[in-house]
């Protein structure tokens, strides 16, 4: 409505101009003038008809926001503070919660229109600090003792030591791709991509030097 109600009006329902809009329903003519008449009603956000219907994809993403979407909590063994040996495998793995692998779901809504979205991780790549990188679609294992020197799932062999690298070290860096599918109440769908980081390192040395 232009002019908007007085603050005080009952159209307000208890709200105050700027919070939100009252909008006045008009009955289509042929020649597009339209006829007022139709009922005055407070939404919070522009309804469907009034320049254009709710934009679900920005409901989507605003909906992927609350997620609170992580990059890997990363496990890695041998563990930082501690030294891998070249040609005995690093492992590597997800410590899974909703916000670092999934399933993870939210939703948000604009006027009548609701979006709920659920995501999951489907692989993370391991960028190895010395040129190479492995990717999983699993989210690796939690290295025990009792394993020795199996191959993991997850992991990666190094055939030199970090001696010669920043601090003595490789520095890991693990991005996670999550896969978001969404489903709006007006019956559309769609699907949102997003990628989430974090970082890791490892000391790698010889066998001569695990006694030193």
């Amino acid at each position: 409505m232009s002019p908007q109600p007085d603050a005080s009006s009952a159209l307000w329902q208890g709200h105050k101009p700027g919070d939100g809009a009252i909008y006045a329903a008009e009955c289509p003519l042929i020649s597009g003038k339209g006829l007022p008449g139709g009922n005055a009603q407070w939404f919070q956000n522009p309804p469907p008809g009034f320049g254009g219907a709710v934009n679900v994809q920005a409901l989507a993403q605003q909906a992927v926001s609350k997620m609170g979407l992580l990059g890997p909590a990363i496990g890695i063994a041998p563990p930082p503070g501690s030294k891998g040996v070249v040609g005995l495998p690093v492992w590597l793995w997800d410590n899974v919660s909703a916000t670092t692998w999934g399933p993870n779901s939210a939703s948000a809504s604009a006027g009548a229109v609701t979006v709920t979205a659920t995501g999951s991780v489907t692989q993370i790549v391991w960028d190895m600090g010395d040129g190479q990188s492995v990717t999983c679609t699993g989210p690796g294992e939690a290295y025990q003792a009792s394993f020795g020197s199996a191959q993991p799932p997850c992991g990666h062999t190094y055939t030199q030591t970090s001696a010669a690298m920043p601090d003595g070290q490789y520095a890991i860096n693990a991005t996670a791709t999550w896969v978001v599918n969404w489903q709006a109440t007006t019956g559309q769908t769609g699907q949102i991509t997003v990628t989430r980081q974090s970082a890791s390192s490892v000391v790698i040395g010889e066998l001569r030097d695990l006694n030193n």
